[in-house]
């Protein structure tokens, strides 16, 4: 999967968040001010649809955007990534940087343990 440009993870985020996909006028209303020019969003959706991370559909000669790839699925590949790069492939590495930089309590950490105990029953 490649990586997208701050850019287009923004469109991204807009596109992830309309579930049932959106025209033009829709993603730009939905972005961040100050908003860009149509014709900028237009041609990041043009590079999302070549990068196979959004499909077009043709409802009344209008493009309606959706994304093919979800954000679940983005996520873990950017977080893979990252942790890949920075942290030597350690999920304990950066949880360890987390608590270090007071991003991560004590309290996050207890409920993530019952988490990884209760998936691990299943």
């Amino acid at each position: 999967m490649k990586k997208l440009t701050q850019a287009e993870e923004q469109v991204m985020q807009v596109i992830w968040n309309l579930s049932e996909g959106g025209f033009l006028k829709d993603i730009i209303e939905l972005l961040p001010e100050p908003k860009p020019h149509s014709n900028t969003v237009a041609t990041l959706l043009k590079i999302l649809v070549e990068k196979d991370f959004v499909q077009i559909s043709n409802p009344n000669r209008n493009n309606l955007y959706s994304a093919k790839v979800s954000k679940r699925d983005y996520s873990g590949q950017r977080m893979a990534g990252l942790t890949e790069s920075f942290f030597d492939g350690s999920y304990t590495n950066v949880v360890s940087y987390l608590v270090d930089k007071k991003q991560m309590s004590i309290e996050d950490l207890e409920l993530l343990l019952q988490n990884l105990k209760s998936k691990g029953d299943e």
